[in-house]
């Protein structure tokens, strides 16, 4: 779609939550400190992953791929947002609005690929101990971030790009936050049937095959756990796989509602608030619940502070 075209608006207005102008500030105040902290917890996941040879292991490779994830997730809206929410300019550029649905879509369906690796991940710890080692080998951890982001890369390609042919006949009011390709579609000034179920299918296939790789592979840790006969090694093997569970249950809940069935009767500030959830709310909360319930990731954290410390100190 060519932006000299003059159905193409020049600029787009991301309406937000400008229909209740009251909210503005105090949202304005609370995503700027979920952002601190996504940004702040993230980071810290990746430099202590890095840095630590305790936690130098596949399980924390793929973690600090998930918060480099989350920190480029919410970069690619979180600041617009901020942007708007303060003052009474609501504009986004076209090839701003563009790059950030693509950008959402790429990143999102590579979180939806990588959490499941993540699965596989817990499946060889936990059900294939002995030789978890020997398959788990840096080489397939590389190779499997690497298809997490190239799968990712592919659904954008072909969701944002058969959203960005659609004419638009001068609309340029996104009812929304973000430029999303749900929204974006719903904009257009032409039948959407095949778009709509593009959509739905791909959706659908970078949501519910993922997830119930997930559920398969838990099926199976859970068979092997119940086995352990000892209460603490369970424990251990639960509390393990724990922080995975959650942040999965946190992630696909909204996605799939809003990319499954995209033409579901809900209304638009619940879609607003699903997309605020999925693209601030869970990048916040993934680095707590990973070094809350990590006893490694605890360790690590309080090694790098007294290192910082006493670093100062000197």
């Amino acid at each position: 779609m060519n932006p000299s075209n003059a159905s193409i608006p020049k600029i787009f207005i991301l309406l937000g939550f400008s229909d209740h102008p009251w909210l503005e500030m105090p949202l304005f105040i609370m995503v700027l400190i979920f952002y601190i902290c996504t940004l702040v917890g993230n980071i810290l996941i990746i430099v202590v992953s890095r840095i630590d040879p305790q936690l130098d292991s596949p399980m924390y490779f793929f973690l600090s791929n998930l918060s480099f994830l989350d920190l480029c997730f919410t970069a690619t809206t979180i600041p617009q947002l901020l942007l708007n929410l303060w003052g009474p300019d609501k504009s986004i550029s076209y090839g701003g609005c563009v790059t950030q649905f693509y950008m959402f879509h790429f990143l999102g369906a590579t979180e939806c690929i990588l959490l499941a690796v993540m699965s596989l991940d817990r499946y060889m710890a936990i059900c294939k101990p002995l030789r978890y080692s020997a398959i788990m080998h840096q080489r397939l951890c590389l190779l499997l971030v690497a298809l997490a982001w190239l799968s990712g890369l592919i659904n954008s390609l072909l969701q944002s790009s058969l959203t960005v042919q659609l004419p638009l006949c001068g609309n340029n009011k996104v009812d929304d936050f973000l430029c999303e390709v749900p929204v974006m579609i719903k904009m257009s000034c032409v039948d959407t049937t095949f778009n709509v179920a593009m959509l739905s299918i791909v959706g659908a296939f970078y949501s519910l095959v993922p997830l119930s790789f997930i559920l398969v592979s838990y099926g199976f840790i859970v068979a092997t756990v119940l086995k352990i006969k000892s209460s603490e090694g369970k424990k251990k093997a639960f509390n393990t796989c724990g922080s995975h569970v959650i942040v999965v249950s946190l992630f696909y809940g909204p996605v799939i509602i809003m990319y499954v069935q995209p033409s579901a009767a809900n209304s638009q500030d619940k879609n607003k608030l699903m997309s605020l959830f999925y693209s601030l709310v869970t990048p916040m909360l993934n680095p707590f619940i990973y070094t809350l319930r990590n006893k490694d990731m605890k360790g690590a954290m309080k090694r790098l502070l007294i290192s910082l410390y006493r670093h100062g100190r000197e």
